[in-house]
């Protein structure tokens, strides 16, 4: 059985401003690439945040059916948000730690769903660290931004 990553990146320029979301899925067998699949798109007038966050759910809804994988991100929003707030969010009606509605709720409403079809492990990675995957997928993510950019 293949081992399935995702490497999701989010770009803006101005934030808010146009903006894009890449997504870099991998099947791997041990350090042996057997598919590859490259994800993007944009907004015109959006935040990175929110790039940051529908690189994710849209790497999670290109899987055809339930899977087990890691989602590398390089997002602290995004890992803290579906890791460790999340539960409180849904369980105070969507509202944060100090009663304030949850920015973004919309899309992680949208993150929450997509997760719950597949098992998934998030991990975090510095990003501009000359990580090669991670670099792939914010290249991938400032050409679904360039379409936007006046």
């Amino acid at each position: 059985m293949p081992e399935l990553i995702a490497y999701t990146d989010g770009a803006c320029s101005g934030n808010p401003g146009p903006g894009g979301w890449g997504a870099l899925l991998l099947a791997l067998d041990g350090e042996k690439v057997l598919k590859e699949r490259e994800l993007k798109g944009g907004e015109p007038e959006t935040t990175n945040n929110r790039m940051e966050l529908l690189a994710a759910i849209n790497a999670l809804d290109a899987l055809e059916r339930p899977s087990t994988l890691t989602v590398i991100t390089d997002s602290a929003y995004v890992k803290g948000g579906i890791t460790q707030w999340l539960h409180g969010w849904k369980r105070n009606g969507w509202k944060t730690s100090t009663k304030k509605p949850v920015k973004n709720e919309d899309l992680w409403r949208r993150l929450d769903e997509a997760t719950s079809r597949h098992t998934v492990t998030w991990k975090w990675v510095k990003g501009h660290a000359g990580h090669p995957e991670n670099e792939r997928a914010d290249a991938l993510a400032r050409a679904g931004m360039a379409p936007f950019k006046r």
